[in-house]
């Protein structure tokens, strides 16, 4: 008889998150966000027996799951200060668990293959240094595939939903805004004024989030297709890897575009004049 691998359900139902990672930085200069990811953390009614993370530094041809049983820290990353490469988030994986998620992943036609040496990179333990800084609870990665869509990483969100009744957080890891050119050209200050574009694209995109009013139908919302409708959306992502994220926390939540969920923003801070961090559980 084929097995599900289902984790126990007695435990209480999690949310789903999305997190702006912004620069690996975001592990030493800690602005607002960090204190409101704890807090939030804090707040949830149990720990989670498990988190899965999506994150933009792992790109694979297909969908990949971390199987690794105690992945390393990896400080996939150049020319930051000599503190950040001693930090070390030591958190045990859970090969079950990425079983269960291979099997999710399968059972809704999502080629699905597993990693037994990922790593753990800074798009996952930088913002997981923040929320549990223990690094006492299993985690596991799963890789973005090459071929992503937002349709399609809303999918893989969507069929790990289920997760949530297990007691498994899920997470997708991006940034609000990520034009690093602009970052890396001035490296301006941790507080400097927002640049105009960002709070707008930023803002915009939390209207669809929350789903403003007479909007409806899964095809009408215009975050399917951010490019074509949010404002300055080439300027804010030159590129899209570190937004879709966003659609995968959007599926595990049950948002589909047409129907209202309980969204709940933790952060809306902008750092370094270019970076959104903002922060969303879905209940």
């Amino acid at each position: 008889m084929a097995t599900t691998n289902a984790l126990p359900t007695a435990a209480p139902r999690m949310p789903a998150l999305f997190v702006s990672h912004g620069s690996p930085m975001f592990a030493l200069e800690h602005g607002s966000t960090a204190p409101a990811l704890r807090a939030w953390a804090a707040s949830l009614p149990a720990q989670p027996r498990a988190i899965v993370v999506m994150s933009p530094h792992w790109m694979a041809a297909t969908a990949t799951v971390m199987t690794t049983a105690q992945p390393s820290t990896w400080h996939d990353f150049g020319g930051f200060p000599a503190p950040l490469y001693a930090l070390q988030y030591p958190a045990p994986g859970n090969p079950a668990l990425a079983q269960r998620v291979l099997h999710l992943l399968q059972e809704q036609g999502i080629a699905a293959l597993a990693d037994n040496e990922r790593p753990l990179d800074h798009g996952a333990w930088v913002p997981l240094m923040h929320l549990f800084p223990d690094a006492d609870i299993p985690v596991l990665q799963i890789a973005l595939p090459a071929d992503y869509t937002p349709r399609s990483v809303w999918a893989m969100g969507h069929a790990l939903g289920a997760l949530r009744d297990e007691g498994v957080l899920v997470i997708g890891s991006g940034s609000m805004t990520h034009n690093l050119r602009e970052f890396f050209s001035g490296r301006p200050a941790l507080d400097a004024a927002p640049a105009p574009y960002v709070d707008a694209f930023a803002r915009w995109i939390e209207q669809q989030v929350l789903l403003p009013s007479g909007q409806a139908g899964v095809s009408d919302n215009p975050l399917w297709d951010y490019r074509a409708h949010a404002p300055q959306a080439a300027h804010a992502h030159p590129t899209d890897e570190h937004f879709v994220p966003l659609y995968f926390a959007l599926g595990a939540g049950g948002w589909d575009g047409a129907t209202a969920t309980d969204v709940a923003y933790l952060s809306r801070e902008v750092m370094y004049s270019y970076l959104a961090m903002d922060a969303f559980a879905i209940a």
